[in-house]
């Protein structure tokens, strides 16, 4: 490595800010804290600490972005990314930009090239895309073409380039003006007399974009009327459009799905006598998942269980190189949204011939473990099964059952499939609990619709036995999963979720100190560590503010051919194996088994292999990208179920503190919204270290976790945002008097409280 260039000061005996970040935008390879100190030849275990410290304050600054413990340069972009087209210049070469950029803290956003080659398996993705049109696409370090980066595609997301969704607004002139959903935007599109069809203002429509080049006006023609903005069921197609989540499968993909022949139980082992029993959610529409125990039979494990977990045998079908696989493969996972699914699989597979349904024959890939009567697992194995669902039941029927309430289905196999099965579980909590996997108590909202597909209301559904006896089961399937691949040295996808960064340790320890809880500094925690904090807290007042702070302290699982763990269910190794009709990472694992144990031959290929860092990639991003489309739906949702109550008091808590003020979640509906800290009276400062806004004279204090009544001021249901005012005071505390406090002013005292 050539020696530090001159650039921003750095303590003695450390490369300079500029020569770290010359080496982090030029590394071709992963970049962590190691891989710097190596390069610039840094051993002094004083000096690594300094570098840590220096590369921290390039974080803050901007400079640099910590992601899963690698430093990357903080204008960089991913190996794989989201990119939108955005123009073809005066060469014919097609532009682009990330679909995702923040211009106003990262700076512009940098060029994009995309090169032209046969890229894709379809017909028409061999044309280049259109303008507006959104890719995933692998990118790598431009050097001598005018541009940061070329791309290569991966993936086509929007088919139809020239298609927004907005809503439309009539002007006086004549004609109207579309609003598009998209508030990264940056105008309205002219919408001519004529060409809005039979929409109406205030429609949500969809339309064909094009230029008026005469006058260099963008204009927009209606396609399709989707129906008013004041049905809550058109709400998911914003997310839909959005975030680019697929949700029309090509036509050879249908074509391939209604190809497929039905499953003949040839070849496979006859588990359709065993009373395997599907429990799912009571809304579930498909069902990939069965279970069964029983008691061992063997002497020497006297007290012990046969437990088998039967999974749909999406394999079976869905094979690599497939136009199925290709498409599963980009959609990543199933996404759920309150009033409609967009599936992974078309759904002659996914409810049909994969779904385990009572009562007909399927193909199943099974796991079949045997515990002693400590829930210690003494073996396990995997075959290829035909089964006959003996019982489709919900949680709740099941656990009523348990419970001394059984129905019509339940009754005639309480004893015989039910009672084994809580047996089998008891054994399994016994050793979950000597596991210790983190035990963070933060219950979820749902949304229940009418039969209208509307709001009817919002529920936190209780936690049943039931659902934690099918969470183990599956957690001991996928632990087995990845065993038996790891054993037969056969490449997989793990499910990984790394320990907490030190940098959040250090700030967790430091807010325990100000609620009474002793953490010492340095050490390696483990899950136990933190449910001991969590069992401190149980009863008290700030039992939420911990459970919160001590979740935002664990890192985001994701996906990964490399093992590093699963530090919340304080694992060594874990995959996913349970749901392959919504997961594409369980159909590699499938794949992976079926290689690893001569179960045929439509296992793990050869394509699938060297691919998996860039699957990996791939499902992580669908993930995230399921879960905001979905969050942010439930916020509009909620939003637009709110419209009509500005004005009214709400119960909430606060859900999160910073610098431009509060945002706080409502107890009825789990609404989160914000306060600006400019509507708060007098001067406020944020502290950190507290999750709290403090006032600078007064000592008042907003913290993170405390109950408060908010009144609502202002609803935005097109981007999901509530705005609310204090009505509560806030906790008596001391005035700040710290440097790392900067005072915020506010509008003085107002008579607004109660």
């Amino acid at each position: 490595m050539s020696p530090p260039r001159k650039g921003k000061a750095a303590p003695q005996g450390l490369p300079s800010e500029d020569a770290i970040a010359e080496f982090v935008a030029s590394a071709p390879g992963r970049v962590g804290k190691r891989e710097i100190a190596r390069a610039f030849g840094i051993r002094d275990s004083q000096l690594k600490m300094e570098l840590k410290r220096l590369l921290r304050k390039m974080a803050d600054e901007g400079r640099l972005e910590m992601r899963a413990r690698r430093v990357h340069d903080a204008s960089s972009l991913p190996p794989v990314a989201v990119i939108e087209v955005s123009g073809i210049d005066a060469d014919g070469e097609v532009l682009a930009q990330p679909a995702s950029w923040d211009a106003d803290n990262q700076g512009p956003a940098p060029s994009i090239v995309i090169v032209a080659e046969k890229v894709a398996h379809r017909r028409e993705d061999k044309q280049p895309p259109g303008v507006g049109e959104r890719v995933l696409a692998r990118l790598n370090r431009s050097t001598g073409t005018g541009f940061d980066y070329e791309a290569r595609i991966i993936r086509r997301l929007v088919r139809q380039s020239n298609l927004i969704l907005g809503v439309l607004r009539s002007v006086p002139a004549g004609g109207f003006r579309l609003q598009p959903v998209d508030r990264r935007a940056r105008g309205d599109y002219v919408v001519k007399p004529g060409n809005a069809g039979t929409a109406k203002a205030g429609e949500l429509v969809s339309a064909e974009v094009s230029r008026d080049r005469g006058r260099g006006l963008i204009e927009a023609r209606v396609i399709e009327r989707l129906g008013s903005m004041d049905d809550q069921r058109n709400i998911s197609r914003i997310a839909i459009h959005q975030h680019g989540i697929p949700d029309r499968f090509p036509a050879e993909v249908m074509t391939e799905a209604e190809a497929l022949d039905p499953f003949v139980p040839r070849g496979v082992s006859d588990l359709t006598r065993l009373p395997l029993v599907t429990i799912d959610p009571v809304d579930a529409r498909d069902h990939d998942d069965a279970v069964h125990a029983m008691p061992d039979d063997d002497p020497a494990n006297h007290g012990g269980f046969v437990v088998t977990v039967a999974i749909a045998d999406v394999a079976r079908y869905v094979h690599p190189g497939s136009a199925l696989d290709r498409e599963a493969r980009a959609r990543g996972n199933s996404v759920y949204f309150p009033d409609l699914v967009v599936p992974m699989l078309p759904e002659r597979i996914s409810n049909d011939m994969c779904s385990l349904r009572q009562g007909e024959i399927r193909p199943a890939l099974a796991c079949r473990m045997v515990f002693d009567a400590k829930g210690n697992k003494r073996g396990h194995r995997f075959e290829r099964i035909a089964m006959r669902s003996a019982a489709r039941l919900s949680y709740e029927q099941a656990q009523a059952a348990i419970d001394g309430h059984p129905d019509d289905v339940t009754g005639p196999i309480l004893d015989s499939v039910l009672k084994p099965l809580w047996s089998a579980h008891d054994a399994l909590t016994a050793a979950r609990r000597r596991r210790q996997p983190l035990e963070l108590d933060l219950p979820e909202r749902k949304i229940v619709l009418d039969a209208h597909g509307l709001i009817e209301r919002v529920v936190t559904p209780e936690r049943l036995e039931a659902h934690k006896l099918i969470e183990e089961m599956m957690i001991q399937a996928n632990v087995a999963a990845a065993e038996t691949l790891e054993e037969n040295k056969t490449p997989l996808v793990y499910r990984v979720h790394e320990a907490p960064a030190r940098d959040k340790v250090a700030a967790l320890v430091d807010f325990l100190a100000t609620v009474g809880i002793s953490l010492p500094k340095g050490q390696v925690l483990s899950p136990a560590h933190f449910n001991r904090i969590l069992q401190q807290v149980v009863g008290r007042d700030d039992e939420q503010l911990v459970n919160e702070v001590v979740l935002r302290t664990q890192a985001q699982a994701i996906y990964s051919p490399d093992n590093r763990g699963h530090f919340g269910l304080h694992l060594r190794r874990y995959a996913h194996f349970t749901s392959p009709i919504r997961r594409y990472a369980d159909l590699i694992v499938h794949r992976g088994l079926i290689t690893a144990l001569g179960l045929g031959r439509d296992g793990l290929s050869e394509a699938d292999i060297a691919k998996l860092d860039e699957t990996a990639e791939i499902i992580s991003g669908a993930e995230r990208r399921a879960m905001a489309a979905e969050r942010e739906t439930v916020d509009r949702l909620i939003a637009a179920h709110l419209k009509t109550s500005t004005g009214a008091l709400f119960a909430a808590r606060i859900a999160g503190v910073t610098t431009a003020g509060l945002f706080v979640r409502l107890a009825e509906t789990g609404a989160d919204g914000f306060i600006p800290m400019r509507t708060l009276p007098g001067r406020f400062v944020h502290d950190e270290v507290r999750h709290a806004l403090v006032g600078t004279l007064s000592g008042e204090t907003f913290q993170l976790g405390d109950r408060v009544e908010v009144r609502l001021v202002e609803v935005t249901p097109i981007a999901g945002g509530l705005r609310f005012e204090m009505v509560s005071e806030g906790r008596e505390g001391a005035a700040p008097v710290h440097r790392r406090f900067h005072a915020k002013k506010t509008p003085a005292r107002r008579g607004r409280r109660r």
